[in-house]
């Protein structure tokens, strides 16, 4: 007989967006919930990506819960270890393990209209009851591995870089890595100096600016400790620094050319050889993908030992890999840095909302909607944390969980003061919203910018960028109006 367990509420994995809520929660005065974890230990991405190089792209002190700031920080651009061990601490000091069921994946949750519960499935067969359920699970967790033609007959290691083979030597090999993302320029340079041969599989040139990352110094951290509000107005620098980013990126593609200009010239600056540089321009707008950044990506493609390839790839052979043109590499290790599923990241969930209709048929049929990233219509009491649509090209996503939380939490104060069973965001609210964000992201780089990227999906609508400022979405969630939503079973 299956396990079965009750709480008030639900969440739905232990990276940040599982543990804000979680913290937002206990804030709030609210105890009875569960925090369903697939791994052994806490962390989401920063415990899933240990490859060499791993680090953040944003800096520390914006990438961070505000409330829970840390001095500590090593560099502007910590990395993945430092961040994990952040989140530990923050873990520990609002004892929330005793909340936190390890080992337990969730596969599906269906609404009980009756009960006005959510009846949550997990792949080890025990069953979670909730009135609510937060989903914190994110976009960029399941690994994409390539449909590339002989790849499963491959004779030696093939792993993807969300999940590095630590067990694999590398030294002395002949080594293939596909994808330049934002994973492979993070771990191309560690790697390279140790093989023997390195063949980088490039499909399309990203734009890469230079890194400014630097160790934080000893009297900043001081500073930071001693001196009230020092870190909160560092951390608010920052942030305008990053927010005015989102100019560019929306409707103002001639502002992204000064960007480009930035780019071409560490570009020029780090690789000498001009056919080279050729192939590593993009022919699109910067911001119609994810721009990355950068200081020792290019200087490794200048070694003897490493190989840019672009003619893309025919097939996988057992001891290597046929690029387009006919030409085979022998290689003894493979290594995907080909990203994650986003737009279709929520298709191996099960989720039966109102009058047995499927979340996952649903979004297929329709692309994914929502309302304001976070509800759906005729899924009650069904919360996304970093949901469609508000993902973020040029700021922290730290920020929009945060205000997502606070928007959940408002929710479940609403339930509770009109004594209901739930709350429904109404069909013409959810439309609304998303006639507006898509009237936006058209305008946008990532529609307008020449480019195909993850950001939209298999329609080419764009699924997953918020369109503007964060502040704007920080100023939509700060208040939850009630006119937006349908209660159930009200008192």
């Amino acid at each position: 007989m299956s396990k079965r367990e009750t709480a008030k509420v639900v969440i739905v994995g232990t990276g940040f967006s599982g543990l804000g809520m979680a913290i937002a929660l206990k804030k709030d005065g609210q105890h009875d919930f569960v925090i369903l974890e697939k791994a052994t230990d806490i962390g989401g991405t920063w415990r899933d990506n240990t490859y060499p190089g791993c680090a953040c792209d944003v800096q520390s002190h914006m990438y961070s819960f505000s409330f829970e700031q840390n001095p500590e920080w090593s560099r502007s651009f910590s990395p993945q270890q430092e961040i994990w061990d952040y989140m530990r601490r923050v873990v520990d000091k609002y004892d929330l393990r005793r909340h936190i069921r390890f080992g337990v994946e969730m596969t599906g949750a269906r609404w009980d209209e009756s009960a006005g519960q959510w009846q949550v499935e997990t792949t080890s067969g025990a069953e979670f009851i909730g009135q609510f359920l937060v989903s914190g699970v994110g976009a960029l967790h399941i690994p994409k591995t390539p449909e590339l033609p002989g790849l499963s007959e491959f004779s030696g290691p093939v792993f993807h870089s969300a999940n590095w083979d630590h067990d694999v030597d590398l030294r002395g090999k002949r080594v293939a890595v596909i994808g330049t993302g934002a994973s492979s320029i993070q771990f191309v340079p560690q790697i390279a100096p140790d093989v023997r041969e390195l063949h980088l599989f490039q499909r399309t040139p990203s734009w890469i600016m230079p890194k400014p990352d630097h160790e934080i110094p000893e009297r900043m951290k001081r500073m930071f400790r001693s001196v009230p509000g020092a870190q909160r107005v560092y951390r608010n620098l920052l942030y305008w620094f990053l927010e005015s980013r989102a100019i560019g990126f929306n409707g103002h593609p001639k502002l992204q050319k000064l960007g480009e200009q930035v780019a071409k010239r560490h570009l020029a600056k780090q690789v000498p050889d001009r056919a080279m540089r050729r192939a590593l321009t993009p022919d699109y707008t910067m911001g119609c993908k994810r721009v990355l950044i950068s200081n020792d990506f290019y200087p490794a493609l200048n070694r003897d030992n490493v190989e840019l390839v672009t003619t893309g790839i025919r097939e996988v052979r057992p001891n290597g890999v046929v690029s387009a043109d006919g030409t085979e590499r022998e290689v003894d290790a493979i290594i995907l840095g080909t990203g994650f599923h986003v737009t279709d990241a929520f298709d191996y969930l099960d989720i039966t909302g109102l009058d047995g209709r499927k979340l996952t048929k649903q979004w297929q049929q329709e692309g994914m909607q929502t309302h304001l990233g976070i509800n759906v219509a005729g899924f009650p009491n069904l919360f996304f944390l970093l949901g469609p649509n508000t993902g973020l090209g040029h700021n922290s996503v730290v920020f929009m969980i945060e205000a997502q939380i606070r928007y959940v939490a408002q929710a479940l104060r609403l339930v509770e003061r009109h004594r209901a069973q739930a709350l429904d965001v109404r069909e013409r609210v959810q439309a609304g919203f998303n006639e507006e964000i898509q009237h936006k992201l058209i305008k946008g780089v990532w529609s307008q910018g020449g480019c195909t990227s993850w950001y939209l999906d298999a329609m080419g609508v764009n699924r997953t960028v918020w369109p503007g400022f964060t502040w704007r979405y920080w100023q939509r969630t700060r208040r939850i109006n009630a006119a937006d939503f349908e209660l159930l079973g009200a008192a």
